[in-house]
């Protein structure tokens, strides 16, 4: 054949090699194109759904919702005052309750005691079926289901402590057309792990029964929220599972962050969203020190329920459950009628002590966080926290137990550093969990800001200190605030971290505060080392200080039986050297614009003197006053005004913390180049 004695060309390696780079090149570039198309695509897709998101939520929110003239709004208003016995409608609560009907779905963001379970008790009157309501806390269903009882509303709950016959005829009611129900209360826990009952829903719904699914503490659902429960996260398959019915969410605590991840969660994004002000114009806010023994504490409290509380109810909040057995059985043994409630309990037990302080039986109930949310006794004239809440959110769910009758009630937190350190080993492994105990921590160790301007801006909310009307410690009796230079106490600090450190040693911060007054193990004390002038109430306030700071930090280790908070340089340690570390201390008391008292002096002042300790509410009063006696004495000329009482003086005298020099670091403005902190940056 002709062709045959023409052999076929074969390429050299390197030639091919050369090849195969030019087509991965093409390839390369191909998919780069792509890449950039799916980017762009994406971006489009976001940006329309956004779009449609906004749209959907301005048709939603341009709504009257706050209308009379919906279908059932007759039914509603004569149902609210012959069922419910209630007059008229709070804010939000009508809008609320007309969305729902409407299926619209809807948030709702509400102060405690704003009457958020009535937006769905009394819609749920006014259709056929049920509202199923998800419920995080066995206390809260319990006490609902008991109002609604009183007002003979047929309900009924699910959760683990729920007698077989009960749990029966729940069961039985979710498919019988005839069934009375209008309320079933379920745990989140039931939700996500019971298929029996997730089954029997879904019959419910094709049946037509169920008519909504209100969420409360719809916050749980977040990451970002503080009291997060990985058992929420199951309720982002009920708008798929049951489509038509709306999700009602509830909560007094989130912001706008946390507000978007659970609309996210729910899908159920542009959703109406009601929000009402965080305010309770009621609550007087206070902080007062701890006392450092249990039997100075009680005493304080003793006087506290038998003098300026006597005759009324309220609640002790404690961390754990070994304090409020310890706690209400110290207070017993004082002639106090005190019961405690928490989470371990045998059922039978708890729903006794629940149901004894609601009937007016005890005075007061010690309980931990598991007790209280959404309770429905609106005569709770005090709240004390014994230790500090794990977050402001706890703190506002917890504090808003009291006054929701509307009438004057405090809210008075017992804070000490060690207390903080309780708190931390519990939340350290939480999502932001020491970020929001630290955020409690700054409300406790403020000295001068209006308690509601700390809450507010914790929420989102701009609030005019004004506006508090003396409803605070702060706003009741103010005063000036000045600064004070850390630096040197906490080069001193630092020292004693890095000596303990060469030795292969922990510090925690009793050990680091024993060794800052040259107490302790004498192995953990620096040599030549001078202790600070101060007291051990201060020295506390400026490790409380620079821990929120971060010019310290914790670091924790686990044992065989607990774990263990230890102090470390923070990872702010390298501006102290160069700058300056300001902290706010109290100064000289200035004319209060208010004259308003907290809601039950008039009971102290009857008490002949007998009443309740009357320190100081802010953690650190006692910075105004000059400890370093020695600067003092060596001015003869000073000490003489003192005995004056010139206003001069005492404002000298005010900033005085450690040694006499820390006085010419008061910097009334932020210097350019300067590291510090301020009243701006930290209330701390």
């Amino acid at each position: 054949m002709a062709g045959s004695s023409k052999s076929a060309y074969q390429a050299s390696p390197e030639e091919e090699l050369a090849a195969i780079d030019h087509e991965l090149s093409q390839v390369a570039s191909e998919i780069e194109n792509l890449r950039n198309r799916q980017q762009y695509l994406q971006q489009r897709k976001e940006s329309i759904k956004g779009r449609l998101l906004s749209l959907k939520s301005e048709r939603v929110s341009a709504k009257d919702w706050n209308g009379t003239e919906f279908p059932w709004s007759d039914k509603l208003e004569s149902t609210l005052k012959t069922v419910f016995k209630i007059n008229e409608f709070r804010p939000f609560q009508r809008a609320t309750m007309n969305a729902v009907l409407s299926k619209e779905d809807t948030i709702l963001l509400m102060p405690t005691g704003g009457g958020k379970s009535l937006c769905y008790q009394l819609p749920s009157l006014v259709t056929d079926g049920f509202f199923l309501v998800v419920c995080p806390l066995v206390a809260l269903m319990e006490d609902q289901i008991m109002a609604l009882e009183r007002n003979n509303i047929c309900a009924y709950m699910l959760s683990q402590s729920t007698p077989k016959d009960e749990n029966k005829k729940a069961m039985m009611a979710m498919t019988d057309k005839k069934a009375p129900m209008k309320l079933l209360y379920v745990t989140p826990e039931r939700m996500s792990k019971s298929k029996t009952f997730m089954n029997k829903l879904q019959q419910a719904y094709q049946m037509g029964r169920l008519s909504c699914i209100a969420i409360d503490e719809v916050h749980c659902c977040s990451q970002w929220g503080h009291d997060f429960r990985p058992d929420y996260k199951y309720l982002g398959v009920l708008k798929n599972m049951f489509r038509g019915v709306p999700l009602l969410g509830l909560t007094a605590t989130a912001t706008t962050k946390i507000l978007l991840d659970v609309q996210k969660i729910l899908q159920i994004q542009g959703c109406l969203v009601l929000k009402s002000s965080f305010n309770r114009p009621n609550l007087f806010y206070e902080v007062r020190p701890k006392p450092s023994s249990q039997k100075e504490y009680l005493d304080e409290v003793e006087d506290l329920l038998k003098i300026k509380y006597r005759g009324k109810t309220g609640i002790i909040y404690t961390t754990t459950i070994k304090d409020t057995e310890e706690t209400s059985n110290q207070l017993r043994d004082r002639g106090i009628k005190s019961v405690y409630y928490h989470a371990t309990m045998d059922p039978i037990l708890r729903s006794k002590a629940h149901t004894g302080w609601l009937d007016g039986k005890y005075q007061v109930v010690v309980a931990t966080i598991a007790f209280g949310l959404g309770i429905d006794k609106p005569d709770v004239r005090f709240v004390l926290h014994q230790s500090l809440s794990k977050s402001m959110e706890n703190f506002y769910q917890e504090s808003g137990r009291a006054g929701r009758d509307g009438l004057p009630a405090d809210c008075i937190v017992f804070y000490r550093l060690p207390d903080v350190f309780k708190v931390s080993i519990t939340v350290f492994s939480q999502h932001l969990g020491l970020e929001n105990l630290y955020g409690m921590v700054e409300y406790c160790i403020d000295i001068g800001s209006c308690r509601r301007s700390l809450i507010a801006s914790h929420f989102d909310e701009v609030w005019e200190s004004a506006e508090c009307k003396g409803m605070c410690d702060h706003c009741k009796s103010p005063f000036q605030v000045n600064q004070i230079n850390l630096q040197k106490h906490c080069l001193s600090l630092y020292k004693i971290i890095d000596h303990a450190s060469d030795k292969d040693t922990k510090l925690t911060s009793q050990k680091l505060l024993e060794a800052w007054f040259n107490k302790g193990p004498t192995a953990l004390r620096v040599p030549n080392a001078k202790s600070p002038s101060i007291s051990q109430e201060k020295a506390e306030a400026i490790v409380a200080f620079l821990l929120i700071s971060s010019f310290l930090r914790e670091d924790f280790h686990y044992t065989a039986y607990s774990t263990l908070s230890y102090i470390k340089k923070g990872p702010r340690a390298i501006e102290v050297h160069d700058g300056e570390v300001l902290m706010d201390v109290r100064g000289v008391k200035v004319k209060s614009s208010s004259s308003t008292e907290s809601p039950h002096t008039s009971a102290v002042k009857e008490g002949n003197g007998k009443g309740p300790s009357q320190k100081a509410s802010s953690l650190r009063e006692s910075l105004s006053k000059t400890e370093n006696n020695s600067a003092v004495k060596s001015n003869n000329s000073r000490k003489a005004t003192k005995k004056s009482g010139t206003s001069s003086d005492i404002a000298e005298n005010v900033i005085n913390i450690s040694d006499s020099s820390d006085t010419e670091d008061l910097q009334p403005k932020r210097k350019k180049g300067k590291k510090y902190i301020d009243s701006e940056s930290s209330d701390g």
